[in-house]
């Protein structure tokens, strides 16, 4: 078989995730939605949380094993619900060991003009819901003794530098990376002492992914020739510009990297912020 056949099979076949329970929040749209269909072609139970209905249910059709779920992330309640759920779905394992927090919005504003609502807002969504999402998924995955556990935060770029007026939103991406490296390690002591068959390879992950081709960079795009003056096409070469490669990202390339971050070939990658830029962080 030749490396073209390698990639496509990759992109379905090359992972096998039958019988397992996938939780991907923020999976209504853009790079969960995209998630989800590969998790679910690759054999896993799916279950998407998000806020629209209408959307979670676009997602899912087609699909036999992708299951919506409305949900609000920055409510511990609603998140506990949701893994209640997940556990009622019928699959070879009873719990979700492959967790995805995805859910995320993004806001500009010069730190002067960020008032608090905005700020409790980002910091709610974007570091909050994370934290509920993983804390949820861990304890669940630990009270079923699982052999094995993926969490997952889809962070971003903005998680390693800054940029102007996103200071609410950098802070919030920050965090999530703080986040992850301090559960990593907590999580690597699993699997260390004790017989083989009691040790567990649980693994706690980032992927930093720069300016997506999705429908939030698209609302980026608008308020900043909104706020700037610059034409929808100006203001989309400035995003082009970050990037050394010159183009937004794809959520096929984001989910392409979850996939191998969930499998057994990434057991020894732990704490890690995977960047998917092109080059502009590291």
């Amino acid at each position: 078989m030749g490396a073209e056949g390698l990639v496509e099979g990759m992109t379905v076949t090359g992972y096998d995730f039958t019988g397992r329970k996938v939780v991907i929040t923020g999976g209504g749209s853009g790079t969960g939605a995209c998630m989800a269909r590969h998790f679910a072609a690759s054999g896993a139970h799916v279950i998407i949380a998000g806020r629209r209905k209408s959307a979670l249910e676009a997602v899912a059709e087609g699909f036999d094993t992708i299951y919506p779920f409305v949900c609000d992330v920055t409510i511990e309640k609603a998140i506990s619900d949701l893994f209640d759920f997940v556990e009622a779905k019928e699959a070879t394992q009873s719990v979700a060991d492959i967790v995805i927090a995805n859910a995320g919005i993004a806001a500009s504003a010069p730190l002067d003009k960020t008032d608090r609502s905005l700020w409790d807002q980002i910091i709610a969504v974007n570091l909050t819901g994370p934290f509920l999402t993983l804390r949820e998924g861990l304890a669940r995955i630990k009270a079923a003794q699982c052999q094995q556990g993926r969490l997952i935060a889809i962070a971003s770029m903005t998680a390693k530098r800054a940029y102007p007026y996103i200071s609410a939103y950098a802070a919030s991406k920050h965090g999530v990376l703080g986040l992850v490296k301090s559960a990593a390690l907590e999580v690597a002591a699993l699997g260390t002492g004790g017989s083989e068959s009691e040790q567990k390879n649980i693994t706690v992950n980032a992927i930093c992914p720069g300016y997506l081709d999705t429908e939030m960079t698209q609302s980026s795009i608008a308020n900043i020739a909104e706020k700037t003056g610059l034409s929808s096409e100006q203001a989309a070469e400035k995003l082009h510009s970050f990037s050394p490669q010159k183009r937004l990202f794809t959520a096929d390339e984001v989910a392409q990297a979850a996939l191998y971050l969930a499998s057994p070939a990434a057991s020894g990658i732990n704490g890690q912020a995977l960047s998917i830029d092109g080059g502009e962080t590291w």
